[in-house]
């Protein structure tokens, strides 16, 4: 046990208590998840905040398999391809792009948790050496927030007491549970989503007539970004007319685009 400046006794920094989260119970079982459950049991308002990690991944991989496969339907249909020619550069475009996708996501988030790690240990290693430095640090960080220097000492005590690492992780490193990396998910909420999202372009392609490929791959492309801005909005609580609005006019914009170089393309070739 350590001891504060005002003689009371702290708690090791390595030591944990049920209650929320904490570096070192990173599974985020029933005794704690931050932001979401506590020790007093589950808080009574509703957030998105827990969903931020997954919803991105996934409408940024529906996105994506959306208008970059429909662009490119949309593209070489222009040029005056034939529907066998489409379908094979839709398919492989779709594998392409899913794998793309994941692997981009995996490195890009897995880094992101090695930084974390590397700031989770170098604050451990701090507690461990310098603990009554780790707890002014502390007790400047509330000051900032508002609180008296007596409140603010109150406060960076209790929380050290109950969880250093856990204290120092949320205040000074800005972690928590809620929105820390999780690459593997984030891998296969991409590569999942953008396959779905490609699954537009490539049923158009099947089932619209050869003439009109492009037609009905952009429409059904404006319709399925449509439907995802509005849920990927109300999943997260923002406003689903803007989300909407947004999806279309970019979607648009690319395919449109697209559809005008594989025209360009079709008629010099």
């Amino acid at each position: 046990m350590l001891e504060s400046d005002s003689g009371r006794p702290m708690a090791s920094p390595s030591e944990n208590r049920p209650g929320v989260w904490s570096p070192s119970s990173r599974s985020g079982g029933p005794e704690g998840v931050h932001g979401r459950r506590f020790s007093g049991g589950r808080h009574g308002e509703q957030h998105n905040s827990h969903r931020i990690g997954w919803l991105r991944a996934v409408v940024l991989g529906a996105n994506d398999g959306t208008i970059s496969v429909a662009s490119l339907v949309v593209g070489i249909a222009a040029s005056g391809a034939l529907r066998p020619q489409i379908l094979i550069s839709g398919l492989a475009a779709t594998v392409a792009g899913a794998a793309s996708m994941a692997a981009g996501e995996f490195v890009s988030v897995q880094s992101q948790a090695d930084t974390e790690q590397a700031d989770l240990a170098r604050e451990r290693r701090e507690l461990a050496s310098d603990p009554a430095g780790e707890l002014a640090e502390l007790v400047e960080i509330y000051r900032g927030r508002g609180l008296s220097l007596e409140t603010a000492r109150q406060v960076a005590e209790q929380l050290t007491l109950h969880d250093a690492l856990g204290a120092h992780a949320r205040d000074e490193l800005g972690l928590s549970e809620t929105l820390r990396a999780r690459p593997i998910q984030a891998a296969l909420a991409s590569a999942a989503s953008f396959t779905f999202g490609a699954l537009v372009p490539i049923l158009a392609i099947r089932l619209a007539p050869e003439n009109r490929i492009g037609a009905v791959t952009t429409g059904g492309a404006l319709v399925a970004l449509a439907i995802l801005g509005g849920l990927s909005a109300r999943a997260g609580g923002a406003a689903v007319v803007r989300s909407v609005l947004r999806m279309l006019v970019w979607g648009a914009l690319a395919m449109g685009i697209t559809a005008l170089v594989g025209h360009l393309a079709g008629a010099v070739v």
